[in-house]
């Protein structure tokens, strides 16, 4: 046996690896006898001894902030910025968040978390739903879903029927088609206005088509009356639609229904004569977007070179990478599986600046995990390490929005779906909204792959503002920020020196719990005031010269003023 160093009784944090790179831990007050060989640590506790040998395990953390030399030791990193030229661009108003159409009826895996969250019952008088969208000033709004292509609009002679939304085996997703009223819209539309809300409204696709002998492929033209009529009251009614979407999830191989990519171009350029028809000021006419799926290569080109110059405005595609097993928490945790779906979001930013460059891509839809989200993980804390790695991914790829499902509903909203409270997320997403501009910045490390960097020019300030996030939950990062602003490698790179100071927003768990639906701002727990108003989201003012202490599992904020980025002028 080795010798022992020594033996104390203390609340202690054991941690070993069940992944080469990542850490677990348990917390207990036990007896604990530290050797000099940390690889083969013996414990004794209640009595009972345990020799955990072979996994690698280490002691990081001592609650009573008792400390084991180099255990306990900050990793240094040197964060490179180049501020010569920007690499991306993104819209003024990049974060947005979606609305669905559910019914309270949706459930899966034995749970409805929708519960009165979709578009025809959501109580639009809440309080706080108005002033989580408000904070934004302006929060741009998705209003769609999986079953927008059954929705028929109660508006002209078209449709003579309007159904509402069934349990219906047979039909697509489950569910027989729907109706939306216009004194719905009129109330939807009243709750925008009050709320400064930029709209994307997602139309039905699949009106006057028909199946085909195969099971998914919908096959005729895209009969425009009922949806021309219903833009035209909304026109008249003066309503602001930022952009019209068209179908949802029918690109490529579809989930429920699909379409050939030459027809839906067709049917795109058919929405956008109607567009500019309704809409003939180009200063307010909303843009046209599609195809709002899952993207493939080859249908895509199609249907950028068949839609023809400036057809469509945007190229939207869905991203639901995370699958809904018990591995979620461990994937949103794993830097090289997040690191996957970049080949996506690359290989989309290549083909719209081929094919089509007059537009640009977006994220219309993501929440990560799909059916309603992971339950327990995608409304909690650790979901933000997929979250807002997403934002800061898709920005360096040229995306112009990224929209999270949902504001409100499923496992995944932004807000809790019966208390309407902020999730984590909410708060992660404002911030991204209210400090990072639209002007990204290349980014990079030598140090762990479990710490994520991304750097924009700041909104509305000078320098720049940088989103950590510190997946690690063993390990804190002292990060210095290096201004890599010559165009040429042989010369210099020169430290920011902290003339000013800087602005810190440090993004933690409540009680060190990953899987907590609060959230702490600089130790402060994020809570809505007595008013129901979102909080103030004031940061830590600290000298620039010192770097930047990423806590384990964190999430971190930084504007930088005196950070000298040409590409910010």
């Amino acid at each position: 046996m080795v010798n022992q160093e020594s033996t104390t009784i203390i609340a202690v944090q054991i941690c070993y690896y069940q992944h080469p790179n990542r850490i677990q831990s348990v917390t207990k007050s036990i007896t604990i006898s530290i050797y000099k060989d940390v690889s083969s640590i013996i414990v004794i506790s209640n009595q009972s001894s345990t020799r955990m040998a072979g996994l690698r395990l280490a002691v990081s953390c001592i609650l009573a902030s008792l400390c084991f030399s180099s255990l306990c030791a900050a990793d240094d990193v040197k964060v490179f910025v180049k501020g010569v030229t920007s690499i991306a661009k993104t819209d003024d108003d990049f974060v947005c968040a979606t609305l669905d159409w559910w019914p309270s009826e949706k459930c899966d895996y034995n749970q409805c978390p929708w519960g009165k969250a979709g578009l025809l019952n959501l109580d639009l008088n809440n309080k706080i739903l108005a002033n989580v969208i408000k904070a934004f000033d302006p929060l741009r709004i998705r209003l769609g879903g999986s079953l927008q292509d059954q929705v028929v609009y109660q508006v002209g002679d078209s449709i003579k029927k309007f159904p509402h939304f069934k349990k219906q085996d047979n039909s697509l997703f489950g569910f027989s088609k729907g109706s939306l009223p216009m004194d719905r819209w009129d109330q939807l539309n009243d709750l925008f206005k009050h709320t400064n809300a930029k709209i994307t409204f997602g139309l039905n696709a699949l009106i006057g088509k028909r199946k085909s002998d195969n099971s998914t492929l919908w096959v005729g033209e895209w009969n425009s009356k009922n949806a021309r009529d219903f833009m035209k009251y909304t026109a008249s009614k003066g309503y602001k639609i930022d952009s019209y979407e068209l179908g949802n999830e029918l690109c490529a191989s579809g989930v429920a229904a699909r379409l050939e990519a030459g027809q839906y171009a067709k049917d795109i350029i058919q929405l956008k004569e109607i567009v500019k028809e309704l809409y003939p000021d180009r200063e307010t006419q909303p843009r046209v977007l599609g195809p709002a799926g899952f993207y493939d290569t080859e249908w895509f080109k199609t249907f950028l070179e068949v839609s023809g110059p400036h057809a469509v405005d945007g190229v939207t595609h869905h991203i639901y990478n995370l699958g809904v097993d018990k591995t979620l928490i461990n994937k949103i945790q794993d830097p090289y599986f997040l690191d996957e779906i970049a080949e996506t979001f690359k290989d989309l930013e290549n083909v719209v600046k081929e094919f089509g460059p007059w537009a640009g891509p977006w994220v219309g839809e993501s929440g990560g995990a799909y059916n309603s989200g992971g339950k327990d993980v995608s409304h909690t804390f650790v979901n933000g390490f997929w979250y807002l790695d997403q934002l800061g991914m898709t920005a360096t790829f040229n995306h112009k929005v990224y929209c999270r499902q949902a504001l409100i509903g499923g496992n995944y909203g932004l807000l809790n779906t019966t208390s309407f409270i902020p999730n984590p997320d909410y708060y992660g997403a404002l911030l991204w909204h209210r400090l990072m501009g639209k002007t990204v910045l290349a980014t990079s490390h030598f140090g762990s792959p479990y710490l994520r960097t991304y750097t924009h020019c700041s909104k509305q300030k000078p320098g720049i503002t940088m989103l950590i996030i510190n997946m690690s939950n063993s390990t804190s990062m002292d990060v210095s920020v290096t201004n890599d602003e010559n165009k040429y490698p042989h010369n210099y790179r020169m430290t920011v020196n902290g003339s000013n100071q800087r602005e810190e927003y440090h993004l933690t768990p409540k009680d060190g719990n990953i899987q907590s639906d609060v959230v702490l701002l600089n130790g402060t727990p994020l809570q809505l005031t007595s008013s129901q108003d979102i909080p103030s989201l004031s940061p830590k003012i600290v000298d620039s010269s010192s770097p930047i202490t990423v806590a384990p599992d964190s999430i971190v904020y930084v504007t930088i003023r005196d950070f000298k980025a040409p590409a910010c002028a």
